[in-house]
């Protein structure tokens, strides 16, 4: 998951397992600042505005209304003082800097016009939160130390504070209206019953407990494994005691009927800007529905195009054949050596399409403990300064019941191409100002890794019909994205109908599928919105500079700047292009 302003203290973190419902973020102001006497423009009172911004940066797991009020003076602050630099007078990356930045304040802004704090995102824990939320500025937490179990024991002794702002911030959503659907309500209450346990090695808070390294002494163990026991029983039981009574007497009853965001007072302009913010474009939702039917109309094509090319004969169980004679694999030892087998593979395939390839390494591992049973893969990013390798995560729960296959796609989405290489390049860039080297944008780093999968046909990966099977089916989903998450928060569609197209469409549909767009809206459109905007700048400078195109130059402008507003990110590529003529 990418949070645009990572958290700059390990203590801040752990409270984001109820807390975030983080509307990925990006818009352009459309308003021109009313006419300034202009200055002598000064770069270091640039830079100077950047380091105090970043010094300044507040918790944003606080959903308090004091919380949003001091947000909005700092954005409001910062945005005048940025309108008293001459832009004109920057030199080309400074002003890529100064458009960031101002991109940046705008959409913080933008934000607070809607009540998002009035629907607090207060489902518990789960398995994918476990590995993907330790993220904290540059580092994880990996419960290798007693500081890791510290910061994450501070983090279950902040929780009982936050829920109470979060029940008084839902009491004032319902008198407003302003409430989450009876469907999310209903599946959260499951989830919350889930953490009211008797034997508190039960509890997914203990689990780290579980799994304590050898290197911890033995006296420490001691006190931690009580310090944690009571924290559980005297905080975590008894926060999500309360939370779970006040659901079910007083919220569900009061829950709405309707899913999507568009029902909600104000939802169809709220909706609109979770779409600008996720994709960092101007699309419309309507836009963005009709792009989704048409890449699914195109992949579908293909994948028939792919069962006429092996010569399967009849209409049914094509895929099934494909998936019986792939390659599967038993045991998690045998998948991480495929894996490192293919990575052996694509190394030096890389190095044909880009000139720049990071300092910092990566492992192959596969997920234990609390991570087990999430997604099928994810990464953590290498520490800044080298001290730690970037991992390529798997999670092999899956071997237990049954074989698993390689899946190539996957592996390019999360490793090299695709996050490894962009976000370690990424941090390497010293040079950039803090708010850009730790900040991201969810449609330019999703939109690269899933770039970075159809990236496997210029390496000829995907000669094999099962891998190429896997990787249209990869792009399927996230065309079927665009379409359900419009679908269901701007056309109003149902939990049914979507399940509906969903089946239709893919065959199948996940309940992890539907918590995502019902949780996070908008964010889902972010994958395949960026994967076609590169796709396209692409395109367009292959065509502008005919035989002066080289592929790795080009990989490498892109990738030079780090994530940015796929708007800023076009412009930039359009100057360069320019250049390069």
């Amino acid at each position: 998951m990418q949070l645009r302003f990572p958290m700059i203290k390990k203590t801040l973190q752990l409270t984001l397992f109820l807390s975030l419902t983080v509307w990925a973020a990006d818009i352009v102001a459309d308003s021109v600042a009313a006419e300034r006497p202009q200055r002598e423009p000064n770069q270091q009172t640039l830079n100077q505005l950047f380091e105090n911004f970043w010094r300044s940066a507040i918790r944003r797991n606080d959903i308090s209304e004091e919380h949003r009020q001091k947000q909005r003076r700092r954005y409001s602050t910062y945005l005048n003082e940025l309108s008293e630099i001459d832009r004109r007078g920057l030199v080309e990356r400074d002003r890529l800097n100064y458009d960031s930045f101002k991109y940046e304040l705008t959409l913080g802004l933008e934000a607070l016009q809607f009540n998002d704090h009035l629907i607090p995102d207060i489902r518990p824990p789960n398995r994918r939160f476990a590995l993907s939320l330790w993220e904290s500025g540059d580092d994880f937490l990996q419960f290798r130390t007693v500081k890791d179990y510290e910061t994450f024991l501070n983090g279950m002794n902040g929780i009982g504070a936050w829920v109470d702002t979060a029940i008084a911030n839902m009491r004032k959503g319902i008198a407003v209206g302003i409430v989450d659907s009876r469907y999310a309500m209903e599946r959260t209450l499951r989830q919350v019953e889930l953490m009211i346990v008797s034997d508190v090695k039960k509890s997914f808070f203990y689990q780290p407990i579980l799994h304590m390294p050898a290197s911890i002494d033995e006296a420490e163990k001691v006190r931690l494994t009580n310090a944690y026991t009571k924290a559980i029983q005297q905080t975590i039981v008894p926060t999500y005691r309360k939370l779970h009574s006040f659901l079910k007497e007083e919220y569900l009853p009061k829950s709405r009927a309707s899913v999507g965001i568009s029902a909600l007072p104000g939802g169809s302009a709220w909706y609109a800007y979770l779409v600008k913010a996720a994709t960092t474009t101007n699309l419309t939702a309507d836009e963005i529905f009709q792009i989704g039917m048409d890449e699914i109309k195109r992949v579908k094509k293909e994948m028939e195009e792919l069962r006429e090319k092996t010569g399967f004969k009849g209409k049914g169980g094509f895929e099934t054949y494909l998936e019986q004679n792939a390659p599967k694999y038993s045991n998690k030892e045998d998948l991480i050596k495929a894996y490192e087998g293919l990575r052996t593979k694509v190394t030096p395939r890389v190095r044909q399409l880009f000139s720049r390839l990071p300092k910092a390494s990566y492992e192959i591992r596969a997920v234990e403990g609390l991570g087990e049973g999430g997604a099928q893969a994810v990464y953590q990013g290498a520490a800044p300064d080298g001290s730690r390798p970037g991992v390529f995560y798997l999670d092999t729960f899956a071997i237990r019941s049954h074989p698993v296959r390689l899946s190539v796609p996957v592996f390019l989405h999360e490793a090299i191409p695709g996050h490894h290489l962009q976000k370690s390049l990424h941090l390497e860039q010293a040079d950039l100002p803090a708010f850009r080297r730790y900040g991201s944008y969810t449609a330019f780093m999703e939109g690269w890794a899933t770039y970075a999968e159809s990236l496997g046909q210029d390496m000829e990966l995907y000669n094999d019909p099962f891998q190429r099977l896997i990787y249209l089916r990869s792009e399927l989903s996230k065309a079927v994205d665009l379409v359900l998450d419009v679908g269901i928060h701007h056309k109003g569609w149902s939990i049914q109908r979507a399940f509906g197209f969903a089946t239709e469409t893919t065959g199948q549909l996940t309940l992890i599928n539907v918590d995502r767009y019902l949780g996070r809206p908008g964010r889902s459109l972010a994958y395949k919105i960026g994967q076609l905007k590169i796709s396209a700048i692409r395109s367009k400078t292959e065509k502008a500079l005919g035989s002066k195109f080289d592929i790795r130059a080009f990989h490498d402008e892109l990738l030079k700047d780090g994530p940015l507003p796929l708007d800023l990110l076009e412009g930039k590529m359009d100057a360069w292009i320019a250049r390069e003529k």
